[in-house]
Parts: C-alpha cells; structure tokens; sequence
C-alpha cells in the first residue's frame, strides 16, 4: 500500500488525536495549517510534522499533499473543502461534514469531478462493533429492526462565547451530539426516514440546547432521539428488533455491545475493537477508499444524515450566522 502524506488542518483536541493515530501506526505527518500560527508549530514539534504552513491555503496547493484531515469549526468547513477538493486533495473532515445538505452537495460535487475521495469523520461508521453489528442486522439475524432509541446529553457550562453555545461557530446540540444520534440510527435503518417531528429549546445564546425528535421511514421503522447540551445522560443506543433487543452504551466510540434474545431472555456479550482506536479506525478507512475500496467511507448515510439535520433544522426555522436554507 502506498504511503500517504496526511496534512493535519487544526490543532484542537480531536487533532490531536488523529496526530497520535497516525503516528502510532507509522504513517507521515506530511504538513501542518492552523490559524494561529504559532500553535501549528508547536503541534508539529510535539508530532514531529515536517511542514507548518506560513499561509493557511499553500496547504491546497502543495503538491506533496495527499490527504487534508479537516478538523476546524462547522461552519469553516465548507470553504476549506471547495479549496481541498477542487485542488484533487482526498479530504477527512470531521463531523458534522457542512452546515447544510446544499453544502455537501456542492462537497460531493467537487470530489466527484476531480476524482478525490470525501469522508466524513464520523465514528460510527468505522467502529469494528457497528460494522460487525450492521452485517448481523443486514443477514436478518435478529429480524427486522421495528425501533431504535438514541440518547445523547453533555453537560456544558452556560458560556455564550465557547462553540458549544455560540451561533457564529454553529454551535448548538445538532451539529454536536445530534449528528452522532442520527447518523446512528440511520446505519441500522432500512432507508432514510420520510416523516419527521421534532421540539426544540433554546439556550440563552439562541442556539438549540436540546430537542426531542421521532422519525419514520417508508418499512415502519421508528427512530426516537433525545439530545441536550445542558443535562448528562449516558450515550445509549436501544436497537429493537423482531428476535432480540442489542444495546449500545458510549456508541459513537464503543467497543462492546449486548444482545439480549427475545425468547430465552439470553444475554450475548459482543466485543470488537478498542474504544482509544476510533480515529485509527477512520484513517484506514480512508486510505483503503483511497485504494480503491470505498465501502467502509459510508458517504450516503453522511448526506442522509445531513438532509435529516437540515429538514428538521428548517422546520424549526433555525438557521446559523450567515448561513442560506
């Protein structure tokens, strides 16, 4: 397999845990951008990074690069991927991908024409146990999927001014947490769900502190959600189907999972992967979609997801600094 050169863009805490990834597993810190400059050269000698950009956008244009791992604010993330893809750059991005479902469209489209790979950092969809639970679930082992809970809380001091509560960053709890929640669900779903009903409540700063929201694809499916960046609850995942019930605790990074079987009351403890894996995890999905194989980057659950985020978004008539619904 080739050797890749990862540009890291960022230098927050998520970052940092790519950097240690990618170090661990011997592979080449290529380059590092950051808006303040001095924190990207600090990152670089902490990682031993070869490249620290004086200008933020010779990141697009270094031919060296082949790998961008986006990991900057929600709402920067659409201009730094029109620069990555329509420069030919693969581009990692973090969740949530865009702000919008036009965004990533607009994404999708530069990545198609100029034949780059386009993944989304999503968790999920590279943990050894959803892969391994998805492949029980799709061979029918436990019947159809009827319904699926997903709870997701932090709790965050209220400070108007950090990205948690602040608007102009895209704060709020559905680019957060929310994202997680669905695109959960939405991996165990037969088709994206086509009725929605939601309620929502605001923090002080205006950003949504926490909603409670019920979906329904066209097979009977049902999805309920409940989010909140102001109260703790544990990061469960409830999938209930026809012969057994499989529970998910800590789910966007888990690593084991219980089966309980519906006649017999049966409990199965299923384990893969490590949990202090999970970036590893997207990274080598990454470069093996870069290989050739795409199956495991999961991009049509990334902009279901999204069309869900921005339909419910739309229904509450929530919209970020600068943003066009």
């Amino acid at each position: 397999m080739k050797e890749y050169n990862w540009a890291i863009l960022g230098c927050g805490v998520v970052a940092n845990e790519m950097a240690a990834a990618l170090t661990e597993a011997g592979k080449k810190i290529y380059a590092v951008g950051n808006r303040t400059h001095e924190k990207a050269v600090a990152f670089a000698k902490k990682y031993h990074v070869g490249r620290v950009y004086d200008d933020l956008n010779e990141m697009f244009t270094d031919p060296e690069v082949d790998v961008i791992y986006i990991t900057t604010p929600h709402n920067t993330h659409i201009r730094f991927l029109r620069e990555a893809l329509s420069n030919g750059r693969h581009v990692l991005c973090e969740k949530s991908i865009t702000l919008n479902s036009a965004e990533l469209r607009e994404a999708e489209d530069l990545a198609k024409k100029n034949h780059v790979i386009l993944a989304e950092a999503m968790t999920i969809y590279h943990m050894p146990i959803h892969k391994e639970l998805r492949r029980r679930v799709a061979d029918g082992e436990f019947g159809d999927v009827n319904v699926i809970t997903m709870n997701f809380g932090s709790y965050k001091e209220y400070n108007m001014k950090n990205r948690f509560f602040n608007k102009a960053l895209a704060g709020g709890a559905m680019l957060d947490i929310g994202v997680y929640a669905i695109a959960g669900a939405r991996c165990y779903l037969k088709s994206k769900p086509d009725q929605v009903v939601s309620k929502v409540t605001y923090a002080p700063s205006g950003s949504d502190e926490k909603s409670g929201i019920v979906m329904m694809n066209r097979e009977g499916q049902i999805v309920t959600i409940c989010l909140t960046m102001h109260s703790k609850q544990p990061k469960r995942a409830m999938i209930s189907c026809d012969k057994a019930y499989i529970e998910i605790m800590e789910y966007p990074r888990a690593e084991e999972a219980v089966i309980t079987w519906t006649e017999t009351g049966e409990k199965e403890i299923v384990r893969a992967g490590k949990h202090d894996r999970a970036l590893a995890y997207e990274m080598e999905d990454m470069e093996k979609a870069i290989n050739g194989d795409p199956s495991d980057i999961c991009l049509d659950y990334t902009t279901d997801v999204m069309d869900l985020m921005t339909g419910i978004r739309k229904e509450w008539g929530y919209m970020y600094e600068g943003e066009i619904l």
